[in-house]
């Protein structure tokens, strides 16, 4: 599904090198959930955004489904992330101004999917995390765990091979944070997809199918 090979990221501050990523690599296959665990500042979202092609390695090589992308353009790259990838943040980051089922079907028009057949997948989504009478609610008429459960749905929109998630229920109760963890989970194997998550969450994180440190720019577990 996904394969991070050799992959080194750095940054200059303050005109200091700072060795974020010191050659990575990892894979992650469909239908895995594998959980991505470290310090604050180890570079877990670094590591999600090159996995997700939001950030270019300063070397190594991120396939998706055997695509090598180090020699990819810009369009083609959002091409293959628009038709591969899904992402969900610790914010849900829903737009707003537009109702549940609008914020899942804004990214599939983007993609090129029809307005009818884009209402009819986005309330499939909200069927499936339980929110169909929620459908033309707008983010600040739902809860935090609902919000988050539209943020899933929106990530699966385009129905993505690979969910790329930080810190998923790091802005919820515990109680939430179990029952949206328990809905990605299920998602997550009903699809086959293959899932990298991030979180500080350790009781989460042994639940997953793998677990990897992130610590001093290398990767253990």
């Amino acid at each position: 599904m996904i394969e991070l090979d050799g992959v080194i990221r750095t940054f200059t501050q303050a005109g200091t090198r700072l060795d974020v990523l010191s050659g990575v690599s990892l894979r992650v296959r469909p239908g895995e959930l594998v959980a991505l665990v470290g310090p604050s500042g180890a570079g877990k979202s670094t590591l999600l955004h090159l996995a997700g092609l939001l950030e270019h390695p300063d070397a190594g090589e991120v396939r998706i489904e055997g695509t090598a992308t180090s020699t990819l353009g810009d369009l083609e790259r959002t091409m293959l992330r628009r038709r591969t990838v899904g992402f969900v943040y610790q914010f849900h980051h829903l737009l707003p101004e537009f109702s549940a089922e609008e914020n899942i079907v804004l990214p599939q028009m983007i993609a090129g999917v029809s307005r009818s057949a884009a209402r009819q997948r986005a309330r499939t989504l909200l069927e499936r995390i339980g929110l169909a009478g929620r459908a033309n609610h707008r983010p600040g008429q739902l809860s935090g765990g609902e919000q988050q459960r539209v943020a899933i749905a929106r990530a699966l929109a385009n129905a993505p091979r690979l969910l790329i998630a930080d810190e998923p229920t790091g802005n919820l109760d515990h109680h939430t944070a179990e029952s949206v963890f328990a809905l990605l989970m299920q998602l997550v194997r009903d699809d086959g997809l293959g899932a990298l998550v991030a979180t500080h969450n350790l009781e989460l994180a042994r639940r997953m199918d793998r677990v990897l440190e992130l610590r001093d720019g290398a990767l253990t577990g």
